[in-house]
């Protein structure tokens, strides 16, 4: 997790999580619904295409937060969003830190990562714990970067 990050210099978020079916995609969607700053832009993404949300987990986040995550479906992250991103933000327990090591631009020092575990089970009182902690991290993350003037 990086501590120094400038969070004044924030525009380009990216969300990660394995498969951006859930947890990077609740991540997003609570972010825009929140974020009042126009230059501050967030995209949510996944390492593994395949996956996809199911009802239960729609139907929670849209009783919980009033956010729809079926707008579209998961998208793969790539190289240039990664290179664009003035922060990184991996929504997943499942997702490993090396992944970040191997590109040829340095990306740690934009990492930060919010160990969020997956559901598989369609449990929805594991969905709803889940949701909760996002809720709580994208807020503070807003009231930080609420704080900070945001340049370009």
């Amino acid at each position: 997790m990086n501590y120094k990050l400038n969070y004044h210099k924030v525009h380009n978020i990216i969300f990660v999580c394995k498969y951006n079916a859930f947890r990077s995609r609740v991540a997003e969607e609570y972010f825009h619904k929140l974020n009042k700053n126009p230059s501050i832009k967030a995209i949510s993404r996944g390492l593994i295409m395949g996956g996809s949300s199911d009802r239960i987990q729609r139907a929670i986040a849209k009783r919980m937060l009033g956010i729809d995550i079926a707008k579209r479906g998961p998208k793969p992250l790539e190289l240039p969003m990664l290179k664009k991103a003035n922060l990184i933000v991996v929504v997943a327990n499942d997702v490993p830190e090396v992944v970040f090591d191997y590109w040829k631009q340095p990306l740690m020092e934009k990492v930060i990562i919010w160990r969020v575990t997956d559901e598989q089970m369609m449990k929805p009182k594991n969905i709803e714990r889940i949701i909760r902690k996002i809720k709580v991290k994208v807020e503070s993350l807003v009231r930080r970067l609420d704080r900070q003037p945001t340049t370009k």
